[in-house]
């Protein structure tokens, strides 16, 4: 009984805020398109899912593109698939650019090739990502790194290199900087900790970045999705035992009511973008779970325990086995299986 009032504080607040974002987005929405055109955008993981979506819409605005990703295949067909939608008016305005962003070397080198080909990147948005889903048990060391390098030092390197020609630009629209991470940076998921450490540590580079670089005209937004259907078939990693893992993970992808479709979450990040906003969280239960984690924190991580062990499968391995002298090779190396990545940020590889 002590608790109800908090719990109709929450209600209330998912409530207003909803109204008020709702009549906030459509008082600047002109003035939104008005601040978005004519600028060079660089999206990483740009090959679909999210970062597909993010293309299209930033086009539509009259916005030239860059798009990153490891497959130039995929880059040839995202480019394809956006002037089919007619979102770009000609090939020249989406340059492509193949790299491994876990090397700063070849992270330089994009942002150069970018800046040399179009004079300038107006707007850096860091979407790549990986997810690997499991139990900590199964979970070995690698996965982690795996993730690390990935979903935040690919952001960092992006981030080191295109930052430096933001702020000695002269003149023009504000630079600005899109950290695509996930509700998984500010809600620990199980059987995803590779993911949620690395996100939570994207989430805090974010805002801290933010919070140094207002001042000197750099705005950097941190997106934080909620539940996504990425509207293709995306490739997951899964250890442990992995039918059953790829089956909750994919449950969120088939459940329109709680799950944004990319088209939607792209809409929110491009107004983000156009008011300078220091973060978006996208859907009312990611704006929910923030704020629940924020405000009852034993509340939310006993619920968080309770669907570890009534809903998740149960691990294959044991945490001995993960040591390097112990490695059972099958249960730890990730299996990719074809799946609807449900969670947010999906770009060169699905992720949350």
């Amino acid at each position: 009984m002590k608790r109800t009032p908090l719990v109709l504080q929450m209600l209330t607040g998912v409530a207003a805020a909803t109204v008020a974002f709702a009549l906030d987005s459509r008082r600047r929405g002109s003035e939104s398109r008005r601040r978005s055109e004519n600028r060079v955008v660089l999206i990483t993981g740009g090959s679909r899912g999210l970062g597909l979506a993010l293309a299209e819409r930033f086009a539509r605005a009259g916005n030239r593109l860059v798009l990153a990703a490891r497959d130039l295949n995929e880059l040839t067909e995202a480019r394809a698939t956006l002037l089919k939608r007619k979102a770009a008016r000609a090939p020249e305005e989406i340059l492509l650019i193949p790299a491994d962003l876990t090397d700063p070397i070849q992270a330089a080198s994009l942002v150069e090739h970018a800046i040399s080909h179009f004079g300038r990147i107006d707007v850096l948005i860091n979407n790549a990502g990986i997810m690997e889903v499991g139990p900590f048990e199964d979970q070995p060391l690698e996965a982690y790194q795996r993730a690390i390098n990935t979903n935040f030092f690919a952001a960092l390197h992006m981030t080191q290199a295109a930052l430096p020609h933001m702020l000695h630009r002269n003149g023009g629209k504000s630079p600005a900087i899109v950290n695509i991470c996930s509700i998984g940076g500010k809600v620990a998921v199980p059987h995803m900790l590779p993911y949620t450490a690395s996100k939570f540590a994207l989430v805090g580079f974010s805002q801290g970045l933010h919070a140094e670089m207002r001042h000197k005209g750099v705005r950097v937004t941190t997106v934080c999705p909620g539940l996504m259907r990425t509207g293709g078939h995306a490739r997951a990693s899964f250890v442990g035992d992995r039918n059953k893992e790829a089956r909750w993970f994919n449950l969120g992808a088939t459940t329109p009511i709680v799950a944004a479709s990319v088209k939607r979450a792209a809409n929110h990040i491009y107004k983000a973008v156009a008011q300078g906003r220091a973060e978006v969280i996208i859907t009312p239960q990611a704006w929910l779970a923030a704020r629940m984690a924020a405000l009852a924190p034993e509340t939310t991580q006993r619920l968080a325990s309770l669907v570890n062990e009534f809903v998740l499968p149960a691990p294959v391995g044991s945490i001995a086995s993960r040591t390097p002298a112990h490695a059972d090779e099958d249960a730890g190396r990730p299996r990719h299986i074809g799946t609807t990545a449900p969670w947010a940020s999906p770009g060169n590889e699905p992720v949350m």
